[in-house]
């Protein structure tokens, strides 16, 4: 298995893409959310890349989520924190999401042929459900302001760990340099991830808007085994192991 580790949304190319499992990674907080909403009983998530487009598609019963600057977009019913979808209202509904990085990362992706959202909160059962697809992988870190972040870095590291375990050798991968560079930076931080995720400044952006539990709950490593993958309708909805 060929690995790939692709920094930001801005830098990825369809070539990195076409004929790949693709997981896309926004820790803070866009897949992050999708794994909890699903988890939680949402019937699927919508990844949509803009404001006109995700008021667009929503019916009355949809719950239209998303957020710009962090902040909940107004007049949507919810924002992009996990906590806002662990409802009991949340079970059987469609989710409309469009988030600044995250959900465009997805729509960027669209060539691949699986498109997985991985994180800190399910990276090992992404990368079991990545092996099971026997295809090479593009880990597509979506960033933040079209730069990198440093947490959808780690969780990529994370990732390659797991991929290594469920693959058995290092000597079946190959894994491009930042693939590496991410890899190392998970080894130092590997007991230390909530301290991590408060340091980096997506981290700390949250934490002054008052997300610190977000972050807290976003550190959580392999806290779920619910994978999401994109379907041929455009919604995530969680991966059926056999």
């Amino acid at each position: 298995m060929h690995i790939d580790v692709i920094p930001s949304v801005n830098e990825a190319r369809v070539i990195d893409l076409t004929h790949r499992t693709v997981i896309v990674i926004d820790v803070l907080r866009a897949t992050s959310t999708i794994v909890t909403a699903l988890q939680h009983g949402a019937s699927g998530v919508v990844p949509v890349d803009t404001v006109s487009l995700a008021k667009q598609i929503a019916k009355d019963e949809d719950v239209l989520g998303g957020e710009r600057f962090c902040k909940k977009i107004t007049g949507f019913a919810a924002g992009n924190s996990p906590y806002e979808y662990m409802t009991n209202d949340i079970e059987g509904k469609r989710v409309v999401l469009t988030t600044s990085n995250g959900t465009r990362a997805i729509q960027k992706a669209l060539k691949a042929d699986y498109i997985l959202a991985g994180a800190i909160i399910n990276a090992q059962a992404t990368a079991y459900a990545a092996c099971k697809l026997r295809k090479d992988v593009a880990l597509l870190c979506s960033g933040a302001q079209d730069e990198f972040a440093f947490e959808d870095g780690l969780c990529a590291g994370l990732i390659i760990t797991e991929l290594q375990r469920c693959i058995g050798s290092w000597s079946d991968l190959t894994v491009n340099d930042i693939g590496y560079t991410v890899y190392s930076s998970y080894q130092f931080y590997a007991d230390r991830i909530p301290e991590a995720l408060h340091q980096c400044s997506g981290g700390k952006r949250l934490c002054k808007l008052g997300f610190a539990k977000d972050v807290e709950f976003c550190s959580s490593v392999n806290a779920y085994t619910l994978v999401p993958i994109l379907t041929e309708n455009h919604t995530m909805k969680p991966f059926l192991f056999e």
